[in-house]
């Protein structure tokens, strides 16, 4: 059977080799961009477990796989990555390139229901089903029994609400500055209005904090949030309110580190990118 990926470039680094990949999606009824990175010791006699990683607001997969250097550490540890992108392309939807924080590149990761998203923003549905399914079906050296998910900012957001609602479905989950209260900010109360609707009922169901009350058993969860990062300081991350409510239900697991002096940038991403593969690789078995 034919892939349904083609591959646009080979990259070759660390040993293992970034793939810059597209397909054709069923869900999103658009062309997706990803870029995969195997390992060097990634076979089909040795799959690899895979971390997935989302990115942040106005990002596409070549920002992290340029900058983020998760790769330098997953290579010798065996882990393959895939970096997704972060909404549909190619639309022209009324209003979807008018904004940064909204729209193109700002899907939220989650599936809309309001017109006219609902027709192409199912961005959950895409990763926890499709993407996974023909990812797994066409690359025999990746495990499909052992998967992570992390990411940034928007991505970290997106990382919590798909481990929160999966249990079980990935091994442990990360994130730099995560969005961890959408709710209660203004970036995701733009977003769930655009994508959701007004019933703010909808919106807690896409909420990490509001997911969390929930939750049963320990987290196996790494936060890290930089104390000079303007958007925390803005009050659009607010790690503390999901820290309050893992308290709250006694949940364990949950490590945050609030990080002197960092930012938001792929500088603050790249100086901790070997906490969150180690975290990964651990809950796969590879450490």
């Amino acid at each position: 059977m034919a892939s349904p990926f083609t591959i646009n470039a080979t990259i070759n680094s660390f040993g293992g080799q970034f793939l810059k990949l597209t397909h054709q999606s069923a869900v999103t009824a658009t062309s997706m961009n990803l870029t995969l990175y195997l390992p060097p010791s990634a076979a089909a006699s040795k799959p690899a477990p895979l971390l997935i990683y989302l990115s942040g607001l106005t990002c596409s997969p070549d920002n992290v796989t340029e900058k983020g250097f998760l790769h330098c550490h997953a290579s010798s540890l065996g882990l393959a990555l895939l970096y997704p992108d972060t909404s549909p392309r190619g639309l022209d939807l009324p209003g979807e390139h008018e904004s940064w924080d909204f729209g193109s590149a700002a899907s939220f990761y989650i599936d809309a229901t309001a017109k006219p998203w609902n027709k192409n923003y199912k961005m959950e549905s895409y990763l926890t089903n499709e993407l996974p399914d023909l990812l797994f079906g066409a690359f025999k050296e990746l495990d499909s029994s052992r998967v992570s998910i992390a990411g940034h900012s928007m991505g970290g957001h997106g990382a919590l609400t798909l481990y929160l609602k999966n249990p079980g479905k990935y091994k442990s989950v990360s994130a730099f500055a995560p969005i961890a209260n959408p709710v209660n900010c203004t970036w995701g109360q733009k977003a769930f209005s655009g994508y959701l609707g007004d019933n703010k009922e909808e919106w807690k169901k896409h909420d990490a904090s509001e997911l969390l009350r929930g939750w049963k058993g320990p987290l196996n969860a790494l936060i890290d949030v930089g104390t000079e990062d303007n958007f925390y300081k803005q009050g659009q991350l607010l790690p503390e309110n999901f820290e309050k409510v893992a308290k709250e239900i006694g949940a364990s697991g949950l490590q945050v580190n609030y990080r002197e002096g960092y930012n938001h940038s792929y500088f603050f991403i790249s100086t901790f990118a070997g906490d969150h593969v180690q975290h990964a690789a651990k809950a796969l078995g590879l450490l």
